[in-house]
């Protein structure tokens, strides 16, 4: 991994670009000339997907699977005997974490305080009804690997919020179904909470946003979608968004170490190997004071990956995204990572604990070399759905508040309402609505 002081960082790594503004490799190009039959750039090859299953539903489906994954699909949506079967030849050490995935995740967001409240103190009744979105949309991802994990963390905060209506896509595979694992984890999900509505389409891309946002004869539409995604899959949610609702936009993984030379090179290395395996885009970074651990962790780096099997993603993301940030002290490091805003921060550092108030972007920070950020993507309990790109600064992780809406409860008395409608004259007659004045001044004189 290069190592840069933090002028250098600061004029690289520090200023990645949106996913959305992405540079579309030549291989895409041609690939997507060869589709369509024209130069497009991912924008506008989104745009017309979203025309496309305007304007023919499921037609379109069919069309864009065939000449984009290859795959000719009859029927979208699993069958109750397609889950059973793929529940039955899961392994049982994969359906016994699966199972705690879902209970710490279920509990974990079970915590969260998000209540209805009524108050009497501004005069009659004032407060917020919690509602639950009626019915989400979710993404999961199935290209290079399948992602239960996105299926439990994406599903399982909607539930406790009360949504009983989820539609989820995922991409088929070349033989035309999903990937046993993706329907084991929805399955489990479907056994435990057997009252929620739960449906799974075998379609993926920008075509499977646009299904969900708009509906076709098959699949309904829905009011909010959640998920990650690559390039299209993000844009399509950004140009779908007000027609409904989304979670924000996924650009590449991110995970930032902070780090000083008391912890394990080792455990270090291998944090910084797995988010470099997700794809070629993800961001590994470490931050450290000591020159000396950098070297080490570097060495660890180097002989760790020839053992693992997506050592090619991995060294494209390392060489090309990732990097070790040489600070003069812990002090410049937090500075470097409130800047940053990452997706995954890991503070592998002593006395982490008064680091913590001090660090105000981040969209999850896991203590210490033990609490590693492989646990939280698959079953430490927060979703692992987390702002990346910087976004970290003003976005959260998905959470319970995602699928509810709030809404506001007016009743007041009497008495209030003499009180208060002639100040609401006042602030209508400055804005010149008149209307709005005289109304207000009717409860006034009531």
């Amino acid at each position: 991994m290069k190592i840069l002081n933090v002028d250098e960082a600061r004029k690289s790594i520090l200023l990645r670009r949106p996913l959305i503004d992405y540079e579309l490799p030549d291989r895409l190009k041609d690939a997507i000339k060869s589709i369509f039959g024209k130069d497009l750039d991912a924008r506008g090859v989104v745009l017309q997907i979203i025309d496309d299953v305007i304007n023919d539903g499921d037609k379109a489906l069919k069309d864009l699977t065939n000449r984009i994954d290859g795959v000719q699909m009859s029927n979208f949506k699993v069958q109750s005997d397609e889950f059973e079967n793929a529940e039955f030849n899961t392994e049982n050490d994969i359906l016994v974490a699966l199972k705690e995935s879902i209970t710490r995740v279920y509990r974990f967001h079970q915590q969260q305080p998000v209540n209805s409240w009524v108050t009497q103190e501004l005069g009659g009744t004032l407060g917020q009804l919690i509602r639950p979105i009626e019915r989400i949309g979710c993404y999961v991802p199935g290209g290079s690997a399948p992602l239960p994990s996105t299926v439990i963390m994406s599903i399982i905060p909607a539930i406790v919020a009360g949504v009983k209506q989820i539609v989820i896509t995922t991409p088929p595979q070349k033989s035309g179904e999903v990937s046993t694992v993706i329907l084991t984890a929805v399955q489990l999900i479907r056994e435990q909470f057997p009252d929620i509505e739960l449906s799974l389409y075998k379609v993926g891309g920008a075509q499977a946003i646009a299904a969900m946002a708009f509906g076709t004869q098959t699949i309904p539409k829905v009011d909010k979608i959640v998920g990650p995604g690559n390039i299209f899959v993000s844009i399509a949610k950004k140009e779908v968004f007000g027609v409904v609702g989304i979670d924000g936009i996924a650009g590449p993984t991110e995970a930032m170490i902070l780090a000083d030379e008391s912890v394990n090179a080792d455990l270090i290395a291998a944090d910084l190997l797995a988010q470099a395996e997700h794809d070629p885009m993800a961001v590994p970074i470490l931050v450290t004071t000591s020159l000396d651990f950098a070297l080490l962790v570097n060495k660890c780096v180097e002989k760790q990956v020839a053992d693992l099997s997506r050592s090619e993603i991995i060294k494209s993301s390392i060489n090309n995204r990732g990097g070790i940030v040489l600070v003069d002290s812990i002090e410049q490091g937090i500075v470097i990572v409130n800047e940053f805003a990452p997706e995954h921060l890991s503070l592998a550092v002593k006395g982490y604990w008064d680091i913590i108030p001090k660090i105000h972007n981040a969209g999850g920070i896991f203590l210490g070399e033990l609490s590693c950020e492989v646990l939280g993507d698959y079953i430490a309990g927060p979703s692992h759905v987390m702002p990346t790109g910087g976004s970290a600064k003003y976005a959260s992780p998905l959470n319970i508040l995602d699928f509810v809406k709030i809404v506001s409860l007016v009743g007041l008395d009497k008495s209030t309402v003499q009180k208060i409608s002639t100040q609401a004259e006042t602030i209508a007659q400055s804005e010149k609505l008149t209307a709005h004045a005289a109304a207000a001044k009717l409860r006034s004189q009531i």
